[in-house]
């Protein structure tokens, strides 16, 4: 079970994108990595395809940036937090909120 999943609302921490906000597209947990909607976007120069097939241009592109530059928002107050554990009552394991204590969906 990784502490932050796709679909997560997170805050960058650190670098040339910090304090912006984004939804977590996709999680990399072998390349400690993810990508976040918004955040770490770099211009592709493209050629075209000599069969057409794919258009040449510049293309806005999300890169991966490290799980340890982002921060989960708690879904209480929208202040960065860090994530916790508890065992449910029927035995599941749940996402907590260490500021609140509120459960993260």
């Amino acid at each position: 079970m990784a502490k932050i999943r796709k679909g997560d609302r997170v805050v960058v921490l650190s670098g040339k994108d910090r304090g912006k906000q984004g939804v977590v597209s996709a999680v990399f947990p072998t390349k400690g990595t993810l990508l976040v909607d918004g955040v770490n976007v770099v211009r592709k120069h493209r050629k075209p395809n000599q069969a057409g097939v794919m258009q040449g241009g510049i293309i806005d592109k999300d890169m991966p940036i490290p799980i340890s530059r982002v921060a989960v928002l708690s879904p209480e107050d929208g202040k960065p937090t860090r994530v916790g554990y508890r065992i449910a009552a029927d035995g599941e394991k749940v996402r907590v909120c260490r500021r609140t204590g509120a459960d993260i969906p």
